[in-house]
């Protein structure tokens, strides 16, 4: 199978059209981002608004870019992600993709790694890498084709929000991701320079993403760091809890993963 055939098939100006179509079968591994946390309701997962196997039109997941490009998807948009999950969780994940005979996999882990209640408590880059490339390992004899998305800004999130006293409180109150959203309004040289090192972290992470996925092979895909610099806006966030995106948000993602994905496999 050529380098994202899922993909390719679903694009008639390309040669590849012409091929009978493969069935697809897309699986969706992560965090809370990938399951749609709080993307339609009150601290609920929201499968059907994530940006990768969602079915909810309001999103145009890639899910529903596949199918309406013409790829042989229908009913076969499986999601294994869970909220809270780090990059300890990925393997267990990406087995049960292996058991589904995953043919087209999505990948956006990470920021719980960095997400945590402290800076010292972040995964080691060592460990994150080693984490990520024991999940590809044992993805790749399966022949599956991987996109794999970078981390967001998590300070751009700050950025955005700490003019807003709603974000200030829901961060503090709710101890969301801690490690740099904590004394969000401070300027104090201290916590400027944590949250230079949280994000540091994150770009660290993000490298290792990109080399974990150049190893797997040609079937595996990085989005660039294109995820990583989107200029999000408050309005792209649930105001639930002013971090996870909400269907905004998420259909947003969904637009800028898919456009390297559809330029990749059409180039």
């Amino acid at each position: 199978m050529p380098v994202f055939a899922a993909v390719t098939l679903c694009w008639p100006a390309t040669a590849a059209a012409a091929a009978p179509r493969e069935p697809v079968i897309l699986v969706a591994l992560g965090d809370s981002i990938s399951v749609g946390f709080n993307a339609c309701g009150w601290f609920v997962d929201c499968p059907s608004r994530s940006w990768s196997a969602g079915d909810h039109a309001d999103v145009n997941s890639h899910y529903l870019r596949m199918l309406a490009a013409g790829a042989d998807v229908m009913g076969r948009n499986l999601n294994f992600a869970e909220s809270g999950s780090t990059s300890a969780d990925l393997l267990g994940q990406v087995r049960e993709a292996v058991a589904a005979k995953a043919t087209y996999v999505t990948i956006l882990i990470g920021a719980n790694d960095v997400c945590t209640r402290s800076e010292q408590s972040m995964t080691a880059v060592a460990t994150y890498r080693q984490r990520i490339t024991a999940a590809l390992r044992e993805l790749r004899p399966g022949g599956a084709q991987v996109f794999v998305a970078s981390i967001p800004d998590v300070k751009h999130l700050w950025r955005v929000g700490k003019a807003n006293v709603l974000a200030r409180t829901f961060w503090s109150i709710g101890g969301v991701c801690q490690a740099l959203l904590a004394n969000p309004a401070s300027k104090a040289k201290k916590d400027e320079e944590r949250r230079d090192r949280v994000r540091a972290r994150v770009v660290a992470y993000n490298a290792e993403l990109a080399a974990a996925c150049a190893a797997y092979g040609p079937a595996c895909r990085y989005d660039g760091g294109a995820l990583f610099g989107y200029p999000f806006t408050l309005g792209q966030v649930s105001g639930w809890d002013f971090f996870h995106p909400n269907a905004a948000g998420q259909r947003a993602l969904a637009e800028v993963t898919f456009k390297d994905v559809a330029a990749h496999a059409v180039g």
